[in-house]
């Protein structure tokens, strides 16, 4: 088949057929990626919409609005609970600091004690108890920010270090291992 619009253009209608058969497999793939992406958007929409007309779907929707404002509701009150504790948790005694002694080196045994305890702003007291054949002394000494207005006897003061700077309950785990 010969034509003079061609041949006057000097293109070969065999370029126009080859031109012609790649745009349509071009156009082919774009339809079936259309026609996926259609279906997979179709099948979303019944899934969303099962069983539901527009009314209905209204009122699920109501629900979880009011379901997320529950959740806010209760989660700004536990950001409040928690406020609360940890404002409490400060002034409560959290740090221990024990030391077992002899006070009167006759009696043995270790029967005398000094206890520090300390909330978390290391204020608290010392209590320490001297055990002796009499009988028992006790003396109690307050603690603010980790020092003392009295002078405190070196059982104490190892008492109040070990609240401040040990470990829970003045273990000290270097002997733990060792033993």
């Amino acid at each position: 088949m010969e034509s003079r619009i061609l041949d006057a253009l000097g293109i070969d209608p065999a370029f126009i057929f080859l031109f012609m058969l790649v745009l349509f497999i071009v156009l082919f793939i774009l339809y079936v990626n259309i026609n996926i992406r259609y279906n997979r958007l179709k099948k979303s929409y019944q899934t969303f919409m099962r069983g539901k007309d527009g009314k209905s779907l209204e009122e699920s929707m109501r629900e979880r609005f009011s379901d997320a404002e529950a959740v806010l509701k209760f989660t700004k009150q536990n950001r409040q609970d928690i406020r609360e504790i940890n404002r409490r948790l400060d002034s409560s005694y959290q740090k221990l600091g024990i030391v077992k002694y002899d006070a009167f080196h006759e009696m043995g045994g270790k029967l005398s004690f000094a206890i520090a305890l300390l909330n978390g702003n290391d204020s608290g007291w010392i209590l320490n108890a001297m055990h002796s054949r009499e009988g028992c002394y006790t003396y109690v000494k307050e603690i603010l920010k980790g020092e003392s207005y009295v002078e405190l006897s070196e059982e104490e003061s190892e008492a109040l270090d070990q609240a401040i700077f040990e470990n829970k309950y003045g273990l000290n785990t270097d002997e733990i291992i060792e033993k």
